[in-house]
């Protein structure tokens, strides 16, 4: 029964991630309430062997509907892996606390800013140079891959936030790229905690199928309904990554 719910969490998190990031908040909770004396570690570990290949169905799927710059965003991909792997090092030497409490407020500004632009990733019309986009899709997968690193939740929509705001980019194509840098910061994450053998990989295989069929199911609504679909879901996943951050940073 455990595997079973783990399994169902892993789906929706799969469908949830694949359209605007996010699906940790259902699948960590979900780990953690199952198995409550397992170490942290583990199971964010856990997580991570799921969410990887989750990403990685994603960005395939995209790819054969969406355009991409794969220059560029396999550059991007590169620096986020690094600034992943610095991250899981330093979340070692020093306590994520401040970052903590910070994350809801800088969620919030997030989110009031893309609800005040009702026109913001409604079109795609990147504004830059392709010398322009690798060098601002590799600083901020390096930022944000080490945050991914280092901290973690709503990284993937970081990713498409900046993607938009940044680049021009729409929702759509946003998400699509998100996948890919994702998947670089994922695979970092799970080396990571491979190395410090915190991965039950007893549960990988089925979190990991689970996770592939809500991905599937996910980038399906995303490319039949568009940009707006995404945008929607965009909001309702910082609104409650804002409240969930808020009460881990401040209540908790």
């Amino acid at each position: 029964m455990d595997v079973l719910i783990v399994t169902l969490a892993s789906a929706l998190a799969g469908f949830v991630d694949s359209i605007v990031g996010g699906g940790g908040l259902i699948l960590v909770p979900a780990l953690f309430a199952t198995f409550p004396t397992a170490p942290p570690a583990t199971m964010l570990g856990s997580n991570k062997s799921a969410a990887l290949w989750g990403a990685a169905f994603s960005t395939w799927r995209y790819s054969q509907h969406v355009s991409l710059v794969w220059r560029t965003v396999l550059v991007a991909a590169a620096f986020t892996f690094i600034g992943a792997c610095l991250g899981a090092w330093t979340v070692t030497q020093v306590s994520p606390v401040l970052l903590r409490r910070a994350l809801p407020l800088v969620l919030l500004a997030l989110l009031v800013y893309t609800l005040a632009r009702k026109d913001l990733g409604r079109e795609h019309a990147p504004r830059c140079s392709a010398r322009q986009e690798i060098a601002l899709m590799s600083g901020m997968g390096l930022v944000v891959g080490f945050y991914d690193g280092f901290f973690g939740p709503g990284a993937g929509s970081f990713f498409v936030f900046f993607l938009v705001r940044m680049l021009g980019y729409d929702f759509l194509h946003a998400s699509a790229g998100a996948k890919l840098l994702n998947t670089a910061s994922n695979s970092a994450a799970l080396l990571a905690f491979t190395w410090t053998g915190h991965v039950w990989w007893h549960l990988a295989l089925p979190l990991a199928v689970a996770n592939v069929l809500g991905s599937w199911l996910g980038t399906l609504m995303a490319l039949r309904h568009g940009s707006g679909f995404v945008r929607h879901v965009f909001l309702v996943v910082v609104g409650a990554l804002i409240l969930k951050t808020g009460y881990d940073g401040f209540l908790r």
